[in-house]
């Protein structure tokens, strides 16, 4: 196969302490990071010493599993909220992009348009939101039960319509600010949206410019059929869990087909498969790296946690760590995470793991694992993106700062030396430097896309 042109993007997704599920208790690691910013303030600019395009941070609006158990040993139950930490780190970067997770179930679409157009001119047109539907929450939100998960996305698709429509609201030169003949704004230059809809009535305008970017960054992490549907037509920014690179092409592929029917091309969208590297100046080094987090690991409390998440029916902390995996003959539909289940059912029937196995596989919820040198990561990264299974990666860290500063220090170098990253950022805006458009505005511009 020709080498492909271009190079590769990356992404950093933060969380607490690190990915890997005994990361808080390594002795390297901020155990301290979900409420202390310098802690925050070190990873990103770290990050943007090694030209990451965007940190992307998650979140949930609960703690999620209450088992008494789980909750006392993990670190799942503190989190930043994005929108309060980015702003603040937007004025301790120039660079890196910064995309915060903001669910469609829990908020309303004009509080959202608002703060991200806010967060676009603070950073200086490096905001990016990720569009998802909120797994669990609904009980802080005035819902006795989970929403469905065809209700999420059908409230998630015109959500989406509110917030751009909002994000347009004015042309880019509408407020003039003319001192002298007491002008202010054109008032031509302005739409009121008047959205009425299934869920939302959302008059208008936003009371906010429009973003630097036009849209900030959209970006996406659903991996169901109705996840990838909304991804075609809205997302440019997929951060997706395959754990086979045969998978990962099909991932690819198929998404990227979905693009012509909402009058896209393979170019507006990049795909970011999730990877968690242990990196070694040699293998056994890394081995040894990894070892070391996964005796951090309580096994009970972690298999408790994944019976919860995947929702496949089993306790899978009532088996012995050397027991086959079992797989029930019917496995009914999840309301949680519908993708992350099927991706673990797919590991279960293709591998056969025993419960330990799983558990290793599953150290990072299902993204990726490698363990390596650079050379051997950076193969594996090179194969992936030469391949067509990615775009780019959204790399987990397993701890901070430590797996930070190794990948930083270790893989990007490697990364530069082949010329498949760059060495210093493109352009000022994280579109620019993703190698995308601005967004046109349609009330004001012929086309969407500037």
């Amino acid at each position: 196969m020709a080498e492909r042109p271009g190079q590769i993007r990356l992404g950093a997704f933060l969380s607490g302490s690190g990915a890997h599920g005994g990361s808080w208790r390594h002795p390297q690691a901020d155990a301290d990071a979900s409420v202390n910013f310098q802690r925050y303030r070190h990873y990103a600019q770290t990050l943007e010493r090694g030209c990451f395009d965007a940190l992307f941070l998650n979140d949930n609006v609960a703690v999620g599993n209450l088992d008494p158990r789980v909750l006392s040993r993990t670190s799942y139950s503190l989190r930043w909220d994005p929108l309060t930490l980015l702003p603040a780190l937007a004025v301790l970067t120039e660079h890196i992009g910064l995309i915060a997770t903001v669910n469609t179930s829990y908020n309303e679409p004009y509080n959202v348009a608002r703060k991200f157009a806010s967060l676009d001119h603070l950073s200086g047109g490096r905001a990016g939101w990720n569009l998802v539907t909120g797994l669990i929450g609904g009980e802080n939100f005035n819902h006795a039960q989970p929403l469905a998960h065809a209700d999420r996305y059908a409230r998630a698709e015109e959500f989406f319509d509110v917030v751009t429509g909002l994000w347009d609201s004015w042309a880019d030169d509408a407020f003039v600010r003319d001192k002298v003949t007491g002008t202010w704004l054109d008032t031509e230059k302005m739409h009121v949206l008047e959205h009425h809809g299934q869920h939302f009535q959302v008059h208008g305008p936003l009371n906010a410019p429009r973003p630097l970017q036009g849209w900030p960054l959209i970006a996406q992490a659903g991996s169901s059929g109705s996840g990838r549907e909304l991804a075609a037509r809205s997302a440019e920014l997929v951060f997706t869990a395959q754990q086979t690179l045969e998978e990962g092409k099909a991932f690819y592929a198929g998404l990227k087909e979905r693009l012509p029917r909402y009058g896209r091309d393979v170019g507006q969208l990049k795909i970011f498969p999730g990877i968690a590297p242990t990196v070694g100046r040699t293998l056994n080094e890394a081995e040894e790296k990894y070892q070391q987090l996964q005796e951090l690991l309580d096994p009970e409390v972690m298999l408790r946690g994944l019976s919860w998440l995947l929702d496949l029916g089993i306790d899978l902390s009532a088996l012995p760590l050397h027991a086959m995996v079992p797989l029930p003959e019917y496995l009914a539909p999840t309301q949680r995470h519908q993708s992350r289940q099927q991706l673990v059912v797919d590991l279960i029937r293709r591998e056969r793991p025993t419960v330990a196995q799983l558990l290793r596989s599953l150290s990072a919820s299902g993204h990726k694992v490698q363990v390596g040198t650079p050379a051997q990561i950076v193969d594996e990264l090179t194969t992936w993106y030469e391949e067509y299974a990615a775009d780019g990666f959204n790399v987990l860290f397993t701890h901070l700062p430590g797996a930070i500063d190794d990948f930083v220090d270790l893989v990007v170098p490697e990364l530069q030396r082949r010329g498949l990253f760059r060495t210093q950022y493109e352009g000022r805006s994280l579109r620019e430097n993703l190698g995308l458009q601005r967004v046109g505005n349609r009330f004001f511009e012929s086309g969407q896309n500037g």
